[in-house]
């Protein structure tokens, strides 16, 4: 950096690895099946590259836990 100025800010957001996170994805639709072929088509924004790998499987969502603060006792 010969500009101003010189020396990098604590805490600057700075370009990196980015990309290599697992992701779940909840409420997507599993529109045709073809054994014939391995494929699976699924309705939806599927993250990833292409000629990646996906993992489908059935999912059950958390409770959510209530907080004490909300309530009147």
């Amino acid at each position: 950096q010969c500009a101003y100025p010189s020396w990098f800010w604590k805490n600057q957001k700075m370009p990196g690895q980015y990309g290599n996170d697992r992701v779940t994805v909840m409420n997507l639709k599993v529109e045709k099946i073809f054994p014939d072929k391995n494929l699976i088509l699924i309705k939806g924004a599927v993250p990833g590259s292409r000629n990646g790998m996906v993992i489908v499987r059935t999912a059950i969502k958390k409770k959510q836990k209530t907080s004490a603060r909300g309530e009147n006792s």
